[in-house]
């Protein structure tokens, strides 16, 4: 092609241009116009692979959620519990803020996308697997499904937003990173390891 791009590569460039301006901008900053410019490339490109703006926005949060279902399985074929799933979570968040940003922003995406429903149910799917080790107790898997998600999706958008810092409360912490962090705040509830689950 002249612009420089393999029919192949032109999706993954525009997927990557667009995650750096919603990263930097906002999910509302773009437009396949003005990727096709930052590119270099013909202004109907980008619509040959993803129809329209939504395409790239479903594209990219499907992406986010095949990512995160990658990584939250690594961590549990390396035999790391409920705890540490919900450490990963936050990591991918804070390394993926734009993918993050768009992947739970319902009003930015086509539910009915097939590629981003198989992606988001695999995700889910790696999500509440091990749960079991921390709801034996309670007996209530979806309850504590649910919990975890909201602290480590929580910490993970207080991160993201600023939040955590401007609040002051992450000075609460002293040195600890944001893995440190999550672990110990998550760990109040979901790591039957902690010294509060033993008393």
């Amino acid at each position: 092609m002249a612009d420089g791009y393999h029919h192949g590569n032109l999706r993954a460039a525009v997927l990557k241009r667009a995650a750096e301006v919603i990263e930097s901008e906002g999910p509302y900053s773009f437009s396949l116009r003005s990727l096709a410019v930052d590119l270099g490339v013909s202004h109907t490109a980008p619509r040959y692979h993803f129809g329209s703006r939504e395409g790239v926005l479903n594209a990219i949060a499907a992406e986010g959620f095949r990512i995160l279902a990658e990584r939250l399985r690594g961590s549990r074929e390396a035999g790391r519990g409920f705890l540490e799933t919900g450490v990963e979570y936050v990591r991918f968040a804070v390394e993926h803020p734009a993918h993050f940003q768009v992947m739970f922003a319902p009003t930015l995406l086509n539910a009915e996308d097939p590629e981003l429903a198989a992606a988001r149910a695999a995700a889910f799917d790696e999500l509440t697997t091990g749960v079991d080790t921390v709801a034996e107790g309670a007996g209530d898997k979806p309850a504590a499904v649910v919990g975890g998600w909201a602290i480590v999706h929580g910490i993970a958008t207080l991160a993201l937003t600023g939040n955590l810092d401007s609040s002051g409360v992450r000075s609460l912490f002293g040195d600890a990173d944001l893995t440190d962090i999550t672990r110990r705040s998550a760990g109040l509830l979901f790591d039957p390891l902690s010294p509060s689950s033993q008393e």
